[in-house]
Order: C-alpha cells, then structure tokens, then sequence
C-alpha cells in the first residue's frame, strides 16, 4: 500500500508535549506518534462498526428493544444451540 504524507498544524503546546510523549515512549518521533495514534483511533478502539448507515443502527436498536420486551430474546448457548 502506498502512504500519503499529510501536513498537519498543531499548537506550539500540543507540539512540545508529544515530543515528550514520543521520547518518553519510545518514539522515533512525533510523525510517528502521530501515525500510531491515528491507527489507534481508527482501527483498534472503535466502539462501532461505522459501515452501518445511522438508520441501520437505529432500526438494530429497535429490534434489539421489541425482542426484549416480547421475551423472544436469548442467551447465547440456546442461541448457538439451534447451529449444532
């Protein structure tokens, strides 16, 4: 895969305390910390799977929610049960 080289303005503050935060941690430097961070955001602590559209979460929440009020919602053993 091709990398990109971006340009990014930070504050003189902020600059100076990832410089820290990369010495401290073992960085080359703040590119590279930069780029960890950014994989870390986007790949690894995502609390979703943003490939689903607003609506479609909203329409697995509501199913989600009548299947727990109706009582036809279950656990995970009877659920893989059915798979066996």
């Amino acid at each position: 895969m091709a990398t990109k080289q971006i340009n990014l303005k930070i504050s003189g503050n902020l600059y100076a305390s990832a410089q820290s935060f990369a010495e401290y941690y073992g960085y080359k430097n703040v590119q590279e910390l930069a780029a960890d961070s950014l994989r870390e955001k986007i790949f690894e602590k995502s609390d979703f799977d943003e490939s689903f559209s607003d609506k479609e979460i909203e329409l697995i929440d509501n199913i989600i929610e009548k299947s727990i009020k109706s009582g036809k919602l279950v656990g995970a053993k009877a659920y893989f049960k059915e798979f066996e």
